[in-house]
């Protein structure tokens, strides 16, 4: 009996294990609802977009910056099947770690992101140019080329 419960923990963890490996990079298995916008040694930046009802693959995420252009209502579902539901206001700037998900769209409205994938190691202290805060996505995408924001202390990449 315990062989049995110890095979089935195994194969359970091998499946899970499987999933994570096998996510991919979202621009690469998701061109429908992930754009590269730009890119480089040090960032790459995403326009997202999810049409309501709309899902997407299961892909992974370096650690990253997503900036919210609308109103956003969704879930994020995890490899092992545990899901996170999310409400944004367009506005909305949030910081994650890496991660592997399923991102879905649950409300009845498009919406729209910018996620920007941080590649490198924050760059040496400098000096914060700019504390204001954005007050419209042209705004927001301006000010975070040279500078990101994430929850009210800034960041400097070299980007």
């Amino acid at each position: 009996m315990k062989r049995v419960i110890l095979s089935v923990v195994a194969v359970v963890a091998l499946v899970g294990a499987g999933v994570i490996l096998r996510a991919q990079d979202a621009a690469k298995v998701d061109e429908k609802h992930y754009t590269v916008a730009f890119e480089n040694d040090q960032v790459r930046v995403l326009k997202v977009h999810y049409g309501p009802g709309e899902k997407s693959t299961m892909h992974s995420h370096p650690n990253t910056v997503a900036v919210f252009l609308t109103d956003a209502k969704g879930r994020f579902t995890f490899p092992d099947g545990k899901s996170q539901d999310f409400n944004r206001k367009a506005g909305d700037v949030i910081s994650n770690d890496a991660t592997v998900h399923l991102p879905e769209n649950t409300g009845d409205k498009a919406f729209d992101v910018v996620v920007v994938e941080l590649k490198g190691k924050p760059s040496a202290k400098q000096p914060v140019k700019d504390r204001r805060r954005a007050t419209s996505a042209d705004e927001i995408l301006s000010v975070s080329a040279e500078l990101i924001v994430v929850n009210g202390e800034p960041s400097s990449y070299d980007i």
